[in-house]
């Protein structure tokens, strides 16, 4: 290889080094989970709305296991009738 050649490839691979270098740190951070989608209003209204009807839902399932809980407690210690068991 002559000295031009060789000052040909040092710049081919130096340029190409320059330009994917921010490239693969970028794709680093993503993949390492620094990197968050960027955040929009209609977004931030989906979360919103669904972060909602979660805790309804999960009202109501607490509300449901109360009711279990009272219906149990009340069939404990109800009187039996008979030797019961």
């Amino acid at each position: 290889m002559s000295g031009e050649e060789a000052v040909v490839a040092l710049v081919f691979f130096g340029g190409v080094f320059w330009v994917l270098r921010p490239v693969a740190g970028a794709l680093a951070k993503r993949i390492g989970g620094e990197v968050h989608p960027p955040r929009t209003p209609e977004v931030d209204e989906g979360v919103q709305s669904e972060l909602q009807r979660l805790r309804e839902d999960v009202d109501q399932l607490a509300e449901r296991v109360d009711f279990a809980e009272r219906l149990l407690t009340k069939q404990r210690e109800a009187p039996r009738i008979g030797k019961g068991g």
